[in-house]
C-alpha cells in the first residue's frame, strides 16, 4: 500500500555534528509522524549522527560527491528525485543550493532552500561570486527560509527574492533536554568543581569560522586585567578541529593551561552546558546558533559576537552582552564583569531561559516549518505567513 504521507527531502552537503544538523534532527523528532515522511540526503556523508533522529521511518543517502560545483553529480540528483518521488525538496546553505535544478528539472512540486549561517569565505555575504550563484539558482527555487532577520534581508535586498517567497523563521530548542542545573552541577572528567570555581565555556566545532582563539586570548586577557580572578575562573572549549591545537597553544604560552580544559569533541553537551556558568560565542559568522540557544535553555547568561543572528537571540544587557566580533580586549572586560558579578550573571541566565520557553520553543519552530510545508503544499488546515 502506498504511503499517503507527503516525502520531504532534506538536502544537505554533510550529515555530521553541526547546528544545521541539529536543527535537521530536532525537526524531523519533532513533527508529528503523521504528516510527512523524511528522508535525508548528502551529497557527501551520512555519519553516526543520523543515530539522534529517532524515528525509524527515514531514509537517509550519501550520494559521496567530490569536492567542487556537483555539475556531474545532477544526472545522479535527477534520477534520486524522479525513484523518491518527494513531494518537496527542503536544501540547506549554499553548498547543497545546488541540488535545486535538478529537481526543478525532476518535476519536485516544491523546492525550498534554507539559509542558515555564512561561512569563512563570506562573512558579510558581500562575496559577488556567491551572490551571482544564489541570483542563477533563484529561478528554480519556490519558497526561501532565512534563520535570522539578516539573511532575511540579505536574501530580498542583495539576492532580489521578492519578499512573499522567503519567511524568516527561528530556529527551536528542545527545553526538556536542555535545562538549568544546580550551582554544584559537575561534568564527567572535567577538573574543575562549582560552585569554587566559575566556568567559562563554549561548545562547537574548531574550525576558522567560529574562532575559538578569540574566547581563549579574552580569558587571557581577563586574568590580566584582574588577577585575582585566577582562583576562580575557568576556561572549557568543547569540541575539535583545526583551531583546538592554537587554542592549547595560546594558554600554554601565557602559562594558563592548567586552568583550562579542552577535552574534544563531546556527546553530553547537555549536562556539559549545565555544568558551566557563563556561554560565550566567539563566531565570526552565524545564521541562528542552536548552541546559544541551547546555553539559554540551560539558564547561563551569554557573551556572545555581534554577527548574524546572535543579537536577535541574546537581549543585551538582560539576557546577556553582545561585543564585536574578532575583538578579545572587548570580550575580556566582559568576562571580568559577569565572572565578578555572579548574582547578575544568574539573573540574565534566568531571563534567557524565560527567552526560550516564550519565543523560541521547539514547537514555535515546528509549527512554523510544518505551515510553510502546508501552505506550500496547499494542504488543508494550512496558514499562510504573508
Amino acid at each position: 500500500m502506498t504511503d499517503p504521507r507527503p516525502l520531504v527531502a532534506h538536502v544537505m552537503y554533510r550529515f555530521d555534528t553541526g547546528g544545521l544538523e541539529n536543527g535537521v534532527v530536532n525537526l524531523i523528532n519533532h513533527m508529528p509522524a503523521e504528516h510527512y515522511r523524511h528522508a535525508v540526503i548528502a551529497l557527501t556523508e551520512v555519519t553516526d549522527f543520523r543515530q539522534r533522529i529517532k524515528r525509524d521511518d527515514v531514509q537517509f543517502i550519501s550520494l559521496n560527491k567530490a569536492p567542487g560545483h556537483g555539475f556531474k553529480l545532477y544526472p545522479k540528483l535527477f534520477k534520486l528525485f524522479r525513484e523518491l518521488r518527494p513531494a518537496i525538496v527542503h536544501s540547506r546553505n549554499l553548498a547543497a543550493l545546488e541540488v535545486q535544478f535538478p529537481a526543478w528539472l525532476a518535476g519536485v512540486p516544491v523546492r525550498i532552500h534554507g539559509e542558515h549561517g555564512r561561512d569563512i569565505g563570506d562573512l558579510d555575504g558581500s562575496n559577488v561570486t556567491l551572490q551571482r550563484v544564489r541570483r542563477f539558482y533563484r529561478p528554480f527555487v519556490t519558497y526561501y527560509l532565512a534563520l535570522s532577520r539578516d539573511l532575511a534581508e540579505y536574501l530580498t535586498g542583495i539576492i532580489r527574492v521578492p519578499k512573499n517567497k522567503v519567511l524568516q523563521v527561528y530556529n527551536g530548542v528542545d527545553s526538556i533536554r536542555f535545562h538549568p542545573g544546580q550551582p554544584q552541577q559537575t561534568v564527567a572528567g572535567c577538573p574543575f568543581s562549582r560552585p569554587a570555581h566559575w566556568l567559562l565555556g563554549t561548545v562547537g566545532r574548531m574550525q576558522t569560522v567560529k574562532d575559538q582563539p578569540t574566547l581563549a586570548r579574552a580569558f587571557i586577557r581577563a586574568l590580566e586585567i584582574e588577577p585575582t580572578l585566577k582562583q576562580r575562573l575557568r576556561l572549557v572549549l568543547i569540541g575539535d578541529g583545526p583551531l583546538r591545537a592554537d587554542c592549547q597553544q595560546l594558554l600554554n604560552a601565557a602559562g594558563v593551561a592548567e586552568l583550562a580544559w579542552l577535552p574534544g569533541e563531546r556527546s553530553d553537551i547537555p549536562e556539559l552546558m549545565r555544568s558551566l556558568d557563563c556561554f560565550v560565542l566567539p563566531s565570526l559568522a552565524e545564521g541562528i546558533s542552536n548552541t546559544i540557544l541551547e546555553a539559554m535553555a540551560s539558564g547561563l547568561p551569554v557573551i556572545a559576537t555581534g554577527v548574524g543572528g546572535n543579537a536577535d537571540l541574546v537581549t543585551a544587557g538582560t539576557t546577556g552582552v553582545i561585543v564585536p566580533s574578532a575583538d578579545p580586549e572587548a570580550m575580556a572586560h566582559e568576562i571580568v564583569k559577569l565572572a565578578s558579578q555572579p548574582d547578575t550573571a544568574r539573573i540574565m541566565g534566568r531571563a534567557g531561559r524565560s527567552a526560550v520557553e516564550q519565543k523560541f520553543s521547539m514547537e514555535a519552530m515546528v509549527a512554523a516549518y510544518q505551515g510553510a510545508y502546508d501552505k506550500l503544499l496547499h494542504r488543508p488546515g494550512a496558514t499562510p505567513k504573508h
